[in-house]
């Protein structure tokens, strides 16, 4: 069903993701006000390719993984509707009866019968399995008002490799929409190897207001520490949130991503050999959440209907710290123990700003507050460090990323 345009020479999606990219593409460009150019210039296709692209999607031509049928006329059979709810549903295992409804109508599927009248044809066929859902109370779900306000961000616990190593799959959603934007096998959960797979999507999606992960590595520090991640999400403008310490449900959208990547793709696969091979099972999978897995929690829309990319496009320099300060700051450079001299006295900012300029402003007789870039990061008190007594650099006060704000 895919092509490759012969006359686009910057296209670098590989053919194994090509039709995910594609009918992302479309899907997003095809929105009342999408800026068309731009998203063409994010995913790397000339605007030639991008319009041929649209034409042939509003045409219904070889862009979707499933090729639409002609509407089912009254003669149709009973018989023949069940074949195609035991075939989607073994397709995909753990879709329930409204998941499937949708699916099919979405699809053109004409008469096609009640979410219950599904439950009993799975249950005709043996097919139908009791959820192993969380047990308990539930907790109330919040939801951002615009896509990209808030992405959540987590690691999905690590399983063995039978080439030798571990897959850490990373997975990132728009808190709005549930859109996936990164699921990718990491070797381990280190800054080095997540910070180019954050980048790349911050090329195709822009930059969100905010981010949320847990106080774990690499973006976290259980000591209240800022990290270099932090320091590196500050400078670009993204506010860091961290859940609260072991409340999971802090990142409940996260949690739920992956409790049906682990039913609909970890469960079914046994032996996983390498990353390569982890990543051919991934990429399809994250097209058909984002794309054809009706989604409960939104009414049964898909998170690529509800998604659009971000205005704010990654630049392509790091904006410098000092570009935030003004005349009468302070500024300082912190040294290589994460460390500042100033009047006399040498204060503790953290080695995550280590080379970077900070700035202080007063805003007390005997206290400064301290600044990274935008962000306050703690205030140098004289005072209270007077007071103390303590020996060494003198720790900065108040100094957290904080909580995630409720909507």
């Amino acid at each position: 069903m895919g092509y490759t345009s012969v006359e686009d020479k910057t296209m670098p999606w590989q053919t194994c993701d090509l039709m995910d990219k594609r009918r992302e593409f479309v899907e997003l460009a095809s929105r009342e006000g999408a800026n068309k150019a731009e998203l063409c210039k994010r995913f790397k296709i000339s605007r030639k390719t991008g319009y041929k692209w649209l034409a042939r999607h509003r045409k219904g031509e070889g862009l979707a993984d499933v090729p639409r049928k002609p509407a089912e006329s009254p003669g149709r059979t009973k018989a023949a509707m069940e074949d195609k709810i035991v075939a989607v549903r073994q397709k995909h295992p753990v879709w329930g009866g409204r998941k499937l409804k949708r699916w099919l109508e979405d699809r053109g599927e004409k008469n096609v019968p009640s979410a219950s009248t599904i439950t009993e044809v799975l249950r005709r066929h043996g097919l139908l399995s009791q959820p192993a859902g969380p047990s308990g109370k539930g907790w109330e779900r919040f939801e951002r008002e615009e896509p990209n306000e808030l992405w959540q961000m987590d690691y999905k616990g690590w399983f063995e490799l039978a080439a030798g190593g571990r897959c850490h799959a990373l997975t990132m959603l728009d808190d709005h929409s549930r859109f996936n934007l990164l699921l990718e096998p990491c070797a381990g959960e280190t800054y080095a190897e997540f910070k180019p797979l954050l980048e790349g999507a911050f090329r195709l999606y822009g930059l969100p207001a905010a981010i949320l992960c847990d106080n774990g590595k690499p973006w976290g520090d259980s000591q209240g520490h800022f990290t270099q991640c932090e320091a590196w999400l500050l400078r670009l403008g993204v506010r860091v949130y961290h859940g609260r310490p072991r409340h999971p449900q802090t990142q409940g959208k996260e949690e739920r991503f992956h409790r049906t990547f682990q039913a609909e793709v970890l469960s079914r696969t046994t032996v996983w050999r390498d990353h390569a091979h982890c990543r051919r099972e991934f990429a399809p999978w994250r097209g058909i959440y984002n794309h054809e897995r009706p989604h409960h929690s939104l009414g049964g829309d898909t998170p690529a209907s509800r998604y659009r990319i971000s205005p704010r496009a990654m630049p392509v320099q790091l904006p410098q710290a000092r570009a935030w300060y003004g005349g009468e700051d302070v500024v300082r450079r912190v040294l290589d123990k994460g460390i500042i001299s100033f009047r006399g006295v040498l204060w503790s900012i953290g080695e995550a700003f280590r080379g970077e300029d900070v700035a202080l402003r007063q805003i007390g007789e005997e206290s400064f507050e301290v600044y990274y870039c935008w962000k306050r990061i703690g205030v140098a008190d004289f005072a209270q460090h007077r007071a103390t007594g303590e020996s060494g650099y003198a720790p900065l006060s108040e100094r957290r990323v904080g909580r995630p704000p409720q909507p």
